[in-house]
């Protein structure tokens, strides 16, 4: 690798007039999502630096103003004229799409960003960007506004020729993004991913508005990824890592056990987290299932009359693992371009862990009878289910073809045009019934709280009837048999109360869908209906709010001033105003439902996605896990934000 870095690296592939008109074809959407994909373009180019061994630090700080400044220590942006542009280099990567160092492979052996899009992108999408280059003992400016550069590059000032760097300031543009306030849990969750994925990285995230302070780095790496991740759950052993190197594909394995009923496997691609696996995680499973069944029956550790076959899903319940792939040239495929497609890559991971897990198991018989004992368990109640399965089948509750008694299905059969929504209670679940469209809207009724799956094996879980109903209605299976594409629905919608129970009932579903038809989730067909907190009334005129600042200012339009408005007690609100607050879905009559929740054309759904799917998981552990005290902090962290009836 050469460790020149020069303009004449900088590639170019042009064409930035669209992103403007199309800002989703490149950022996915306009939303929070979208606006956090931004600093994430931006930290990419850092952890690209660290990725070559040219940085170690990257800071990242939300501004008093709402803007964002990520800064590294790395090489700093060429700032000299690019023999093609005839412009500085580092205009050219702000200016130019598809233009960086990463397209240049004696620049970088491997980067991340799943199309290249880069930095020029976020300055298109910003209202004003500044960004300033520390290199050859000089530093360098350039402004830009909604990506056009304000003035050439200039030299602003000296500095010690070892400070080098990039520091890259944005303000997103508010015509563009829904929102463009940046949450700070979200950043925060992406960097101490990114700080475990690259161990040699110190990364700092700061919210200089609500004063919120985050340092990560782990020496350990992956190591201390698998044990932050199983941190709540009951482990078996210590963390087996595996390193190795083969064609030039770094590849980086850590996995343990522990007492859980569902794996967690989380696989990267230089620093993309492919939720949809790819040949990565395809030989590590061959690799992991192949072994261990060797070393089992090499040293006699299936006995019994009764002896079982493990497969592939024995040796991944409660299996915890990261795997880490640097590929220099990764192709992606898959709905969200996120499963890798490198052949190769398969038989590099599969023949390094074969060798090495080969080499822990010699060395840890200890270690490998415990798992294999743990793997021979999850093969009994494997079984169990299996047979559990069976028995309701021929009680044809799980047939597709004998949907649940209490389920209102719709008329048209194409999945792309229908929803289901799952309804708390048989009172909602009435006027839901009365109230939808009968040729798209199908309405499924639950009957009190669901049982929390984090805590049962399958062959429990497939005895709870509300369980049963669920899956029978989705239609597409559970387990080994689920298969996302016999949905019956395109749209899977969670409508409970506005209370504590509601909340509760909500999350145990989520669950569910979570750990047992994940790929519903993670494709985006799971929403969660939002139905009106509050009516107001005037005479006859009724509006209705879905959250406290929102009734507010209904009630300042009433009011006819802009002083601020107490609702405590009757008397005083805006004369001839009444307001109710809704406590349950059932409180609403079939017109009013629709108008305000089931609606297509004035409702308000929220869209479940799996942006970090690693916080994901720690979340569903630390609200449905076993341990207390970890729900407890979570939820003395986070009740400042719970809309709660006391």
């Amino acid at each position: 690798m050469s460790k020149e870095y020069q303009a004449s690296n900088i590639n170019v592939l042009k064409g930035l007039e669209a992103v403007r008109k199309r800002p989703a074809m490149y950022i996915g959407d306009v939303g929070s999502r979208g606006l956090h994909h931004l600093v994430n373009e931006v930290v990419d180019n850092s952890i690209d630096e660290a990725l070559g061994g040219y940085n170690d630090v990257v800071l990242v700080s939300i501004n008093k103003d709402g803007s964002v400044t990520v800064e590294d220590r790395g090489r700093g942006i060429p700032v000299d004229i690019h023999p093609i542009e005839k412009v500085s280099a580092l205009e050219v990567v702000m200016t130019v799409l598809h233009a960086g160092g990463k397209f240049d492979k004696d620049s970088y052996k491997v980067s991340g960003g799943l199309h290249g899009v880069g930095v020029s992108v976020v300055n298109a999408l910003s209202e004003w960007m500044k960004v300033e280059v520390m290199r050859d003992g000089k530093k360098y400016f350039q402004e830009y506004r909604i990506g056009i550069p304000q003035a050439d590059v200039k030299e602003i000032g000296t500095v010690s020729k070892k400070l080098t760097g990039t520091k890259v300031t944005f303000m997103p543009d508010g015509e563009i993004f829904n929102t463009t306030k940046f949450k700070f849990s979200t950043l925060a969750e992406r960097m101490r991913e990114l700080a475990y994925l690259n161990k040699n990285v110190s990364i700092s995230v700061k919210d200089e508005i609500e004063g919120d302070n985050e340092t990560y780095h782990f020496k350990g790496g992956i190591i201390e990824f698998v044990k932050y991740l199983d941190e709540k759950r009951t482990v078996f052993h210590k963390p087996v890592y595996i390193e190795g190197e083969k064609d030039n594909v770094p590849v980086e394995i850590a996995f343990e056990y522990s007492d859980a009923y569902s794996d967690n496997i989380f696989a990267y691609v230089n620093n993309i987290n492919t939720h949809e696996g790819g040949t990565h995680l395809s030989g590590f499973k061959t690799a992991l299932t192949r072994t261990f069944n060797t070393y089992a029956a090499k040293n006699n550790l299936i006995k019994g009359a009764k002896k079982i076959t493990l497969t592939g899903d024995d040796f991944r319940e409660g299996l915890t693992a990261v795997i880490s792939v640097k590929v220099a040239e990764p192709q992606f495929e898959g709905q969200t371009k996120t499963k890798l497609g490198n052949s190769e890559v398969r038989s590099i991971v599969e023949m390094l862990v074969g060798e090495k897990l080969s080499e822990y198991l010699e060395e840890n018989p200890a270690v490998g009878k415990k798992i294999i004992e743990k793997c021979a368990r999850a093969a009994e109640a494997r079984e169990a289910a299996r047979k559990a399965r069976d028995l309701v089948r021929r009680k044809n509750v799980l047939d597709s073809m004998r949907l649940p008694g209490k389920l209102a299905d719709c008329s048209i059969a194409d999945p792309e045009h229908t929803e289901i929504y799952i309804v708390e209670g048989d009172s909602a679940g009435g006027s839901a019934k009365q109230g939808r469209d009968r040729r798209f809207q199908a309405i499924l009724p639950l009957k009190g709280k669901i049982l929390n799956v984090e805590k049962a094996k399958l062959n429990k879980i497939l005895e709870n009837n509300e369980i049963k109903s669920m899956i029978s209605a989705i239609g597409a299976g559970i387990g080994l048999e689920f298969d996302p594409e016999k949905a019956r629905y395109g749209k899977i919608i969670i409508m409970t109360d506005a209370d504590v129970d509601g909340s509760h009932i909500r999350t145990l579903i989520l669950t569910f869908l979570y750990r047992y038809m994940k790929e519903l989730v993670e494709t985006g067909r799971i929403y969660i209906a939002q139905p009106p907190l509050y009516k107001i009334k005037k005479g006859k005129e009724e509006t209705y709010a879905y959250d406290d600042s929102e009734r507010d200012k209904i009630l300042l339009r009433y009011k006819g001033n802009s002083s601020e408005v107490n609702i405590e007690g009757e008397n005083n609100l805006p004369k001839g105003v009444s307001i109710s607050r809704y406590k349950g879905l059932g409180e609403m009559n079939p017109e009013q439902l629709w108008d305000t929740t089931m609606n297509p054309e004035t409702r308000t759904v929220l869209q479940v996605n799996v942006e970090n799917a690693a916080a994901a998981d720690k979340i569903f552990e630390t609200l449905m896990g076993d341990d207390v005290e970890p729900r407890r902090a979570f939820i003395e962290k986070n009740a400042k934000y719970a809309n709660v009836d006391i």
